[in-house]
């Protein structure tokens, strides 16, 4: 068995390589090898619809009603949301909204808690 690096984010040892990254299955942080958790963080800058700078574990809320594709509702403005984690892309949060489960969230439409 290969001796993989632990995870930077979370220090676990079950780390596995696919597509040239490194995956963590307990916190799902990507890396590449050699990379430590700041320099991975350092490039990513998430802001909030009023400009402020967001970082993991914030709590956010939500500023307008969002529809849901396949959901009967909308997620409600003012829906508080806990422990966020950043990740690059379009929908640059990921988190879990009580009643709907894992979501993705433009930052532009939440406001930090």
């Amino acid at each position: 068995m290969q001796n993989t690096p632990p995870c930077p984010a979370c220090n676990s040892p079950y780390g596995y390589e696919l597509d040239r990254k490194m995956i963590c299955p307990e916190c799902s942080f990507e890396w590449m090898l050699g990379e430590t958790l700041e320099e991975v963080v350092e490039g990513l800058e998430v802001k909030d619809s009023n400009g402020t700078v967001l970082v993991d574990g914030d709590a956010v809320t939500i500023i307008k009603d969002l529809p849901v594709k396949g959901a009967p509702k909308p997620i409600k403005a003012g829906t508080k949301v806990k422990s966020i984690r950043l990740v690059e892309g379009d929908h640059n949060i990921d988190c879990k909204i009580d009643g709907f489960g894992s979501m993705a969230l433009k930052s532009e439409f939440v406001k930090k808690a």
